[in-house]
């Protein structure tokens, strides 16, 4: 049997503390809206959707857990999601929008040739890691990559 899969979506936990910040924190900076919000098993759901991609929140623990990262190269920790990857057309524009609202890179903006992409990394405000990523030089389109 084979399998074909499309992307769905990307579930980050957070503290019921933190959920509300979280959700202005994707519209503000990312231009996410609240696609969907309801409560089940005493865990809130929040699905936040811009063009076809979809983040759920999720309502867990607490703690927080460790402190945020600032560098992408000592963020890889193995016990949680290291990072998401969102693809924008030019990484220059959008990393240079991020810093004009204050969100700080913690890497890049770098070439990846072996991928033919060029990547930068922020967090978001609890710290999940996102990777931004547009086609490098002379890539138009990563579908083109073998």
């Amino acid at each position: 049997m084979t399998f074909t899969f499309s992307h769905d979506h990307v579930g980050i936990t957070v503290t019921r503390e933190d959920l509300d910040a979280t959700i202005a924190w994707y519209s503000r900076n990312l231009g996410f809206t609240v696609e969907r919000q309801f409560a089940s098993h005493g865990t809130t759901f929040v699905f936040l959707a811009a063009g076809d991609v979809r983040i759920e929140l999720l309502t867990g623990a607490s703690d927080r857990g460790g402190a945020p990262a600032d560098n992408v190269l000592t963020s890889m920790d193995p016990s949680r999601l290291h990072h998401f990857c969102l693809a924008v057309a030019d990484l220059d524009a959008a990393v240079s929008r991020l810093l004009e609202l204050g969100v700080p890179l913690i890497g890049g903006p770098m070439e990846a040739p072996d991928i033919g992409r060029r990547i930068a990394f922020v967090t978001d405000n609890v710290g999940t890691v996102i990777e931004l990523s547009a086609p490098g030089a002379g890539v138009s389109d990563r579908k083109t990559q073998a």
